[in-house]
């Protein structure tokens, strides 16, 4: 397998995050829906303030157009209710125009005091069909712009979409002095590497066979290394963590036991990105996993058969899942972003049983931003008992 070393400091940490199914995503039984877990704003905030008293560094706020909440109206809901924990907010390129959209992410950014990181996303709009090309073409001007806008004293900008000129930068400086918020980004294409290579921090994927990850890693290591630039590499997959792997498997089978495959595939096909590469590759994944729905030992496809996107999660006991995150960092993986169903449980779950032998970091404080006020000391020793 390729290892392809990890390049920022604090190499003995890890960002470890959680997911807050913004987007009308948890369930105690996959494609059932239940109201007390709706995509409410009181039960996303309690996923928000649950993953904070477990120790998670950051949390995904996802986006979607056709159900849940929208992603920066609720990370500022969340700015005075949480003390220590990052925000990873996704952003569409191009819903916003992008000078107002500098301006919206600079006071977010002031409202949590510099606890903002960004999820560049590239996703077709409602009703929109555009080619990928044209989609990262727009990406990547937006974030140019978002990045003079943080930097400079003036906007000036060129593009074949966007065009500004002379335009002060006054309203739009963020919290975060030394460059405005990290940016995640995720993307399977050509452009989508090229973009991510040039303009992003950290480089996050679905979980696919170490293998499959491992090459990737390496196409876009070698991209970046070419513009003489170094990124972090993610991995955003589910996880389902008990006291024993027979209890994980057998959670895992409950989870899938009352799914109509209908029902999963219309949950699926709703999302914007469901025809993307990456979606595909999710897919094949399930493809070619054994009866039990595992690609690898520890590694679950069955979440997929209910959602576009991120389609796997890790199961096993405490125990497994740390080795199996030890394989990864050692592959040179160092943000990961969990999530479970339901996502209070699983997170206290997971708080329990994993996190008090893990180092944690948040990188934002590795790269010298802002840092949050988060605490001095790591949450845990790094040995397991």
């Amino acid at each position: 397998m390729t290892v392809v070393p990890i390049t920022s400091p604090d190499l003995d940490a890890a960002e470890i995050s959680w997911f807050s199914a913004l987007c009308s995503d948890d369930y105690r039984h996959l494609g059932v829906p239940d109201g007390a877990l709706r995509s409410s704003f009181d039960h996303c905030a309690d996923i928000v303030q649950t993953a904070e008293r477990q120790g998670f560094r950051n949390i995904l706020c996802p986006s979607s157009y056709q159900v849940g909440q929208d992603t920066l109206s609720f990370v500022a809901g969340c700015a005075p209710i949480t003390q220590d924990i990052n925000f990873l907010a996704a952003i569409r390129c191009g819903e916003m125009q992008p000078i107002m959209l500098a301006r919206t992410v600079a006071t977010l950014d002031h409202m949590l005091k510099g606890r903002l990181t960004l999820n560049i996303i590239s996703s077709d709009f409602p009703g929109e069909s555009a080619e990928s090309g044209y989609r990262y073409q727009r990406s990547r001007e937006v974030v140019e712009i978002l990045k003079q806008a943080w930097t400079e004293e003036e906007i000036n900008h060129f593009g074949s979409i966007y065009r500004f000129e002379g335009v002060s930068t006054l309203p739009a400086r963020p919290y975060q002095t030394n460059g405005g918020p990290l940016l995640y980004f995720g993307g399977y294409s050509p452009p989508a590497l090229a973009l991510c290579a040039e303009h992003c921090d950290v480089y996050l994927m679905w979980p696919e066979p170490k293998e499959e990850l491992a090459g990737r890693m390496k196409a876009v290591h070698a991209r970046a290394d070419k513009l003489g630039r170094t990124l972090d590499y993610g991995l955003r997959v589910h996880v389902i963590v008990r006291d024993t792997e027979a209890e994980a498997k057998e959670y895992a089978q409950d989870l899938v036991s009352k799914l109509d495959d209908e029902i999963g595939r219309s949950i699926r096909e709703r999302a914007l990105d469901s025809g993307s590469l990456g979606v595909s590759h999710q897919a094949r994944t399930r493809e070619i996993a054994d009866l039990e729905g595992f690609v690898e030992p520890h590694l679950w496809t069955g979440i997929g058969r209910a959602r576009s996107g991120c389609g796997a999660a890790i199961v096993g006991s405490a125990d497994q899942v740390l080795s199996e995150l030890e394989a990864y960092r050692k592959m040179g993986i160092r943000a990961f972003i969990f999530s479970g169903y339901p996502h209070v449980d699983e997170a206290k779950h997971f708080g329990r049983l994993v996190m008090p032998h893990l180092k944690t970091c948040a990188l934002p404080e590795v790269y010298g931003r802002v840092p949050a006020s988060t605490p001095s000391t790591p949450l845990g020793t790094g040995e397991r008992h």
